[in-house]
């Protein structure tokens, strides 16, 4: 959610103001989203590092991850998404994690499309968690492949990224995803997360569509 705290300062207000209209911005997105076909999004809401913020931040964002998986989580049955959260559980509070627990059982079985939510999250965690998931399992890491680790990691079985979207003109992928997005487009735009609507995420989209993926290869004649 980059730039929360920069739109809140820019109209005078405190930073849960920011965040509130962060998660509001969600809702727009992933509305848009579905119509444009995409139907695998992973939202960054907290990162491991994210701890370090004022103490009164931290309570405010948990406080608003507890009330908008409460509030979303009916909708986002209805119309069929799966819920996954990833990260590092252990760190959040009891409640949350009951939250996330129940979210993830009740959307379980849909199919129209996934929400990842990235909460605790850093790349470089995510790693060293699959390695000794892996260990932990008995696998002898000399023989540990690409496909293993890919199963050992928070977002086994979810495609990796096509497009990584950076709001508020950041220019850096801030430990998001770093296995995964070895070869995602990137597109950075100034707009701030909360002004983030469904017309930013189709210019983001053309953008991406006019693009040739090479996957480190030659693209194809003609």
């Amino acid at each position: 959610m980059d730039g929360n705290g920069r739109w809140a300062r820019q109209r005078g207000l405190r930073r849960s103001a920011g965040h509130r209209a962060g998660i509001r911005a969600i809702r727009q997105v992933m509305a848009a989203a579905d119509q444009a076909g995409v139907h695998c999004l992973t939202l960054y809401a907290f990162s491991t590092e994210n701890w370090s913020r004022p103490r009164y931040e931290v309570a405010t964002l948990m406080r608003l991850f507890e009330e908008t998986l409460q509030e979303e989580v009916d909708e986002l049955h209805r119309n069929g998404v799966r819920i996954r959260v990833i990260g590092r559980r252990e760190q959040l509070s009891t409640r949350l994690r009951r939250l996330v627990a129940e979210a993830e059982s009740v959307t379980a079985e849909n199919q129209s499309g996934v929400l990842s939510v990235a909460i605790n999250y850093g790349g470089r965690a995510e790693i060293v968690d699959a390695v000794k998931s892996l260990a932990h399992q008995g696998v002898d890491l000399t023989q540990v492949d690409e496909h293993a680790l890919n199963g050992a990691l928070y977002t086994a079985g979810l495609p990796d990224p096509d497009l990584i979207i950076r709001t508020a003109g950041e220019m850096r992928t801030s430990n998001f995803l770093i296995w995964q997005a070895a070869y995602a487009e990137l597109y950075v735009t100034q707009t701030l997360w909360p002004d983030f609507a469904a017309a930013d995420l189709r210019a983001a989209l053309a953008d991406y569509a006019a693009r040739v993926r090479r996957f480190g290869g030659i693209p194809e004649p003609g």
